[in-house]
């Protein structure tokens, strides 16, 4: 779990609107609702959704539940099929290859531009066929006191994904907590004219 590693990288957010009482209650079936759906027998390029933070093919909470004393628990999964474009391009080659020959034995002299997007498609869900996805788990701690929510992980693209499957779960908005906010919570809006005039240091 990557929360127990040695170092890892963590993004604090906090719910922007009022997060009521009944969410708490309502957490582990949103959780259920949204959870990862699997691709492995499928072409899908990607999937992405919910899973239990101790196990990652446990998208029923049935190992563990996602409530950890006041904490609310779980990762985000995604899963996405990656095809090299070297690997792309030469069984395009290919195809486009044996194409010509049988249009040429057809007695046409080339192959027309949908015809050539068509074989594109269809080496592109041939290959993403034979291909399995790789899998990547970003865990999540959500403080149930303080409304707090830790994420593991500094992509901007799991970043986005994860705020974007979290207001689709729970009707709610996160607001990245940078050091900015982080003063303006601590010493009120008072001092929001004081920080944006403020100039990074040069310690070189």
């Amino acid at each position: 779990m990557p929360l127990l590693s040695a170092s890892l990288g963590l993004t604090r957010y906090r719910v922007v609107e009022a997060i009521p009482d009944s969410l708490w209650r309502e957490a582990p079936k949103r959780l259920k609702d949204n959870a990862f759906r699997d691709i492995d027998a499928t072409t899908d390029e990607r999937s992405f959704g919910w899973c239990n933070i101790d196990n990652m093919l446990d998208m029923d909470w049935a190992e563990s539940p996602p409530e950890k004393g006041h904490y609310l628990c779980f990762a985000l999964r995604l899963d996405t099929r990656r095809i090299p474009p070297a690997v792309f391009k030469k069984h395009c080659m290919i195809a486009l290859a044996g194409e010509l020959e049988q249009a040429k034995a057809e007695g046409k002299a080339f192959i027309s531009k949908d015809r050539r997007r068509e074989i594109r498609e269809q080496v592109m869900l041939r290959l993403r066929a034979r291909s399995l996805p790789v899998p990547a788990v970003f865990d999540a701690v959500w403080s149930m006191r303080t409304g707090r929510i830790l994420l593991a992980s500094t992509n901007a693209k799991a970043k986005a994904l994860f705020e974007d499957h979290f207001n689709l779960t729970f009707g709610l908005n996160l607001e990245p907590l940078t050091p900015f906010f982080l003063a303006m919570d601590m010493l009120g809006e008072a001092a929001t004219p004081r920080l944006e005039t403020l100039e990074p240091s040069n310690f070189v």
